[in-house]
């Protein structure tokens, strides 16, 4: 028989229990907000929130699969866009529960939600990972206006914040770092004539042309 310290020290396992709060409904906060305008809110978030995950994780299915000259240079910056869209993810998720709803979480629950178009699980060469980036990305974008317009209209200033702040602001810097990688500008002009570093008649070094 054990006695009292055993038993406190003893791990109760087999803790089934109910949900304490089903998916879809809402525990209202007192923060001045009404059920009505919370649920929406929660709605437009969980969109957004499986579509930031999907595409936070195609940021990580890129940085490993990258490939050919600009390697170095994309295998880094999608993980940098990969570790602040997962910080994204955090606040999202944060704001739905603060609105008294429940975040999505769940690997199986995103794909079920997500708008983002799956890839293939092969590997993709560099211009189509960034395609396939910027149309994700383009995608949480609109749906982000929406919900921050709908959010301003209902008076969710917390929500509309969030978006316009973070959310939208950042799937912009992303955009624009991953556009400028599908522009077909050299490095340097290969029709220009070559510089030659040489000695003038006083002996001092100078630049000329071919």
């Amino acid at each position: 028989m054990k006695s009292n310290n055993q038993r406190a020290a003893t791990p109760w396992l087999a803790q089934g229990r109910p949900e304490i709060q089903s998916f879809g409904t809402i525990a209202l906060l007192p923060i001045g907000l009404t059920s009505e305008v919370c649920q929406r809110s929660v709605q437009a978030l969980n969109q957004i929130l499986a579509d930031t995950m999907a595409l936070r994780d195609l940021y990580k299915k890129h940085h490993w699969q990258v490939s050919g000259p600009t390697f170095f240079q994309l295998h880094q910056l999608f993980d940098k866009h990969y570790t602040e869209q997962a910080a994204l993810v955090d606040l999202l998720a944060e704001r739905i529960q603060l609105l008294g709803g429940v975040s999505v979480a769940m690997a199986q629950d995103i794909a079920e939600t997500t708008t983002i178009e799956r890839p293939p699980r092969g590997r993709e060469d560099p211009p189509a990972q960034i395609t396939r980036l910027l149309e994700a990305h383009q995608r949480v974008l609109q749906f982000c206006h929406e919900a921050a317009a709908e959010a301003q209209d209902s008076g969710d200033d917390g929500t509309n914040d969030l978006l316009v702040s973070n959310a939208i602001r950042t799937n912009e810097f992303h955009v624009w770092f991953l556009a400028q990688h599908l522009l077909s500008t050299p490095v340097a002009d290969p029709n220009a004539k070559a510089p030659v570093l040489g000695a003038n008649e006083s002996g001092k070094l100078e630049v000329t042309k071919k």
